[in-house]
């Protein structure tokens, strides 16, 4: 009876150690189906090809080298032309890969004017990547969509649009018929975020220009940049480097008055 007791007494009593100090210590329980479904992610190997293990795997037999020959028993090494001196020891090697090009995609106002009476493009409302891409009018962006001046004596639609660079022809079409260009700079990331909205979370803030031919590309008012307005309120130079030549230099002059100042005779 006194054991009874004792007992009912250690259960009744309110514990002092914490919950989470005994879900720690409680013995962790797991379901036979779950050990038995463990597996890797699919994505996180790539199957490994088994060759020479019968035809019916499509890489038997000859293991994908083919019949006889040096590629079959042995390797070739990269730009060996069967003993004969190479093509780029005779001739040697020509021209360069220009590492600062960019490609981007043309576009002429006659096919613009062609998709606006179409009605694959509404002239109303700002026109921008999104809206070249979705309605087929340029296949594909790379670095950038470049506006051309082919068709600008019969573009007569006023629009605003924004595109990578502009042309001189095109931008005189445009702003003739009334509407209005805009130069931006777009990185890849940047071109995504217009193209592709739904893939970011969060609206995407574009990157400004890093290298010097940029900041002077749109910073100039003749190209139409984005970054133009504070160069014509300031009265700046688009040009990182030289000064604005709104007025001619009076060095000349002012030597020919000290020098007819300090004459004698």
């Amino acid at each position: 009876m006194n054991v009874l007791s004792h007992t009912t007494r250690a259960i009744l009593r309110p514990s002092s150690t914490p919950s989470f100090v005994c879900q720690l210590l409680a013995p962790q329980v797991r379901h036979a189906s779950i050990l038995g479904d463990l597996r890797d992610v699919p994505e996180a190997y790539n199957k490994r090809i088994r060759r020479g293990r019968g035809p019916s795997s499509g890489k038997g037999k000859t293991s994908g080298r083919g019949h006889k020959g040096q590629k079959q028993h042995g390797k070739v090494p990269a730009g060996f032309a069967g003993g004969q001196t190479p093509l780029e020891k005779v001739h040697g090697v020509r021209g360069f890969k220009n590492v600062f090009s960019v490609e981007m995609s043309p576009l002429n106002l006659d096919k613009l004017q062609q998709w606006i009476d179409a009605g694959r493009i509404d002239p109303t409302k700002p026109i921008t990547f999104k809206e070249l891409l979705d309605t087929r009018a340029v296949h594909g962006i790379k670095d950038g969509v470049k506006l051309l001046g082919n068709g600008a004596a019969t573009f007569k639609s006023p629009i605003d649009i924004t595109v990578s660079r502009a042309s001189a022809s095109a931008i005189e079409a445009i702003e003739k018929a009334g509407g209005k260009v805009t130069t931006r700079f777009f990185n890849k990331i940047g071109i995504k975020s217009i193209t592709h909205p739904h893939i970011f979370d969060e609206p995407h803030r574009l990157a400004g220009p890093s290298s010097r031919f940029d900041i002077e590309y749109y910073r100039d008012p003749k190209h139409r940049g984005y970054l133009s307005g504070d160069v014509v309120a300031n009265k700046e130079s688009p040009s990182l480097f030289f000064k604005p030549l709104d007025a001619k230099p009076t060095r000349g002059k002012k030597k020919k008055k000290e020098k007819a100042a300090n004459r004698l005779f």
